[in-house]
């Protein structure tokens, strides 16, 4: 069902991502390093946590995927680390865009993506939360690349020659362009329907200058699907 059919109002989505986040904290076992994607959905599985922190005397340790990832575990008295101290994660939970039927996924609404790739990378097993809205038959959301400033020009070129369509992401309450957590730029790609997700990513990685894209193709295996709903859950894998 195309994310668009599915009707949700405002309050049923947010039970929906409350629903998948706290499932999401369920999972994480003491002593665990976890990673923490950025986004909505995310901070939910964050608030469980901090609430197991508290009353289970859960220990764990989070690996943010943002500044804002950071400040909102903080604030729930999640312990902080990196993928230096830590570049092998148990576990990781991270939200997303759109899902398909294969498990690949658009990410990087909040243009965490580079991050957010290198913690799943890095994780044993990845948890992505969404509410029924994310999951598509195709996937067909603008897929956004992190962009070296340096090059910004020549990889507007290539990715429009790929039939992108780029647009520079611009700021909001600020003026001029969304600039990354690493100090690069944002363009936004409309591709349409992706038929072959894991043809474009390679294509986007050839480009220099683009240093990566929102599309994770290479980790069904180890995803992991909580799709909220408004009385629950349920829990979609390849195996």
């Amino acid at each position: 069902m195309k994310g668009e059919e599915y009707a949700m109002n405002a309050a049923q989505q947010v039970e929906s991502k409350r629903n998948a986040g706290y499932r999401a904290a369920e999972m994480v076992e003491d002593g665990m390093a976890v990673g923490l994607g950025t986004g909505s959905t995310v901070f939910f599985a964050m608030e469980r946590l901090g609430e197991r922190i508290v009353r289970d005397g859960l220990h764990i340790v989070g690996i943010p995927t943002s500044y804002q990832a950071a400040i909102r575990a903080r604030q729930y008295g999640i312990p902080l680390s990196s993928l230096d101290e830590h570049p092998e994660l148990d576990i990781a939970i991270d939200g997303a865009d759109q899902v398909d039927p294969a498990l690949n996924l658009i990410k990087g609404r909040g243009a965490a993506h580079l991050r957010e790739k290198c913690v799943c990378d890095a994780a044993r097993k990845v948890l992505i939360v969404v509410d029924s809205t994310k999951m598509v038959d195709t996937l067909d959301a603008p897929v956004p690349v992190e962009v070296l400033p340096f090059a910004s020009a020549g990889v507007f070129r290539r990715l429009a020659l790929l039939g992108a369509g780029p647009v520079l992401r611009e700021g909001v309450k600020k003026d001029g362009p969304v600039v990354t957590d690493n100090g690069n730029l944002i363009l936004d790609c409309d591709f349409g329907a992706i038929e072959k997700p894991r043809d474009l990513e390679t294509e986007i990685a050839t480009i220099p200058g683009a240093l990566e894209c929102g599309l994770f193709t290479a980790y069904g295996e180890k995803i992991t699907i909580i799709v909220g709903e408004e009385t629950g859950c349920r829990v979609v894998s390849l195996h």
